[in-house]
Parts: C-alpha cells; structure tokens; sequence
C-alpha cells in the first residue's frame, strides 16, 4: 500500500465525516430527510458558507426540500428537480410539503382509486403534506383536501410513515 493512497484515503473519510456523509448527521437527525423552505428567496450557494458564491435562488416558499448533507450550520439540498446547493439552516423549516410529480393528478376524497375525485393538480403544484397511508397520502392543495397515490408525489419516502 503506497503511502499517497493512504493519505488520499484518510483525507476522504475525514471529509466526509466533516461534511455529514454518514446516515446521521451533525444535529443528530437522519439523513437524509425533507423539509421545506422558509422564504420565497432562499440563496444556493455551492459550498457551505456565506463567502462562498450563490449558484442559484429558489423562489418558492414552503417548497419541499431534500437536506443530503450538513455541515455546522449548513444544510446541502435537493430540489426536486435535482438541484442541489448549500442553505444556511435559518431557511429551512420542519413543515412537510409535497410536488405534484408527472401529469395532472386526482386528488380522491379517499384513499381509493375508485373514490370520488375532490379536485385535480398539476404537475408542479406544491400541497401539504398531511398524512400517509401505505400506498396513499393525504394533502392539501389550494384549500383541496384530498388523497394522491404515494407514488405521484416527491417529498415523501416510499416507506416513511407521516401521521
């Protein structure tokens, strides 16, 4: 074993203890895990800190988000698009949201294909996430409260349970 790979590998792993890689992070909370955005103009920056240089804004407040990694008070993301970015952790809030995900979408007055249809969403709608029942979760879209396939939705695991 040349010793340049073994500092090349012990180098790697002290970065990813650093930069929270394992299945929990800093705060002691999974990894990952959805939340939601805090403000309609969250800045993503492509490291962790405010001298590092903005790559994006995301303009959608209560959007879900996907925090992959943490690092003091720096949460990675993931939007639902894939894109990813460092946001300082006062922009983040627990509050469970969804996106309509494919095409226009049923919301059903039960967790039943066959139920009656509530309302209908388009791809991109942001709802709230209420609850999950196996295959089904409840939420809330533009004062329409209804139940969508699991499947139909990002922001929400397929085994995570939501009461």
């Amino acid at each position: 074993m040349s010793r340049l790979w073994l500092i090349a590998t012990l180098s790697a792993l002290l970065l990813s203890a650093r930069f929270g890689l394992a299945a929990e992070g800093e705060t002691g909370q999974k990894l990952p895990r959805f939340v939601s955005l805090r403000s309609d103009q969250v800045n993503l920056r492509v490291g962790p800190g405010e001298n590092y240089p903005i790559d994006w804004v995301l303009t959608r407040k209560e959007m879900p988000v996907e925090i992959v990694k943490e690092f003091e008070n720096w949460r990675m993301i993931r939007d639902w698009q894939g894109t990813e970015g460092w946001v300082h952790e006062r922009m983040l809030t627990g509050k469970r949201a969804v996106v309509i995900k494919g095409g226009i979408r049923t919301l059903h007055r039960q967790p039943d294909p066959a139920a009656p249809a509530v309302a209908r969403a388009q791809p991109g709608v942001i709802a709230k996430l209420l609850e999950c029942r196996a295959d089904w979760c409840r939420i809330d879209a533009a004062d329409h409260t209804g139940w969508v396939q699991r499947g139909d939705l990002w922001g929400v695991y397929p085994d995570e349970i939501v009461q």
